[in-house]
């Protein structure tokens, strides 16, 4: 139903670091500062570039996307991470899921959202990533599971195939579909799912 309303949206634009670096500025901030940051990089955002920056003139870069001194150490710690896979996707590709994903979550600043971010956008591992536009789609849908993190990610994971294209798509359509219609305040009219959604009935009940 997403797909047939919105159309095949692509996936997640710009390289790899790019992408990576992106997970960790959206954090609390709107894509629109973050675009401002990566703009400061002229593009030439890459890990050996980071890897020279000071963090003060990491910092001035970033700075658009706020709480830039927690966010400017932590893109130092990832990028130190990275390196030690000779900052290579496919080098990565070769390791578990799971000990990659252990790995980010050591990081200070990357929590489960941001982690699966990278592993799905970056590496291409079949991850689900749940963020609020997510949770909200299963609340008022509703889909019959949890809404914690662990839970709810289990829930998609365990009912599409495996597939990382597959699964950047359909994230990507709920955000989508977030935005236009299941925003905080939704915009029911023309919502594909009116039928299926319990939203509207629970406010005309309350």
């Amino acid at each position: 139903m997403l797909l047939t309303y919105y159309g095949d949206l692509g996936w997640w634009p710009g390289h790899s670091y790019e992408i990576m670096i992106g997970a960790i500025l959206v954090q609390n901030t709107a894509w629109s500062n973050v675009e401002r940051s990566l703009e400061n990089f002229a593009e030439d955002l890459t890990p050996q570039l980071v890897e020279k920056l000071t963090i003060e003139e990491l910092i001035t870069r970033i700075y658009p996307s706020g709480f830039y001194h927690a966010k400017a150490a932590c893109i130092k710690n990832l990028t130190v991470w990275y390196k030690q896979y000779g900052y290579s996707v496919q080098t990565v590709q070769t390791q578990p899921l799971s000990k990659i994903r252990d790995e980010l979550l050591a990081i200070r600043g990357i929590g489960a959202e941001t982690a699966d971010a990278i592993l799905l956008y970056v590496f291409y591992f079949p991850t689900f990533v749940i963020d609020a536009y997510i949770k909200r789609f299963a609340e008022r849908l509703p889909v019959p599971a949890a809404r914690d993190y662990k839970t709810l990610q289990a829930y998609f994971s365990d009912n599409l195939e495996q597939d990382a294209i597959l699964f950047g798509k359909y994230h990507i359509l709920i955000l989508e579909h977030g935005k236009k219609h299941c925003k905080k305040k939704p915009r029911c009219e023309g919502c594909p799912f009116m039928n299926e959604c319990d939203f509207p009935k629970r406010q005309k009940s309350s």
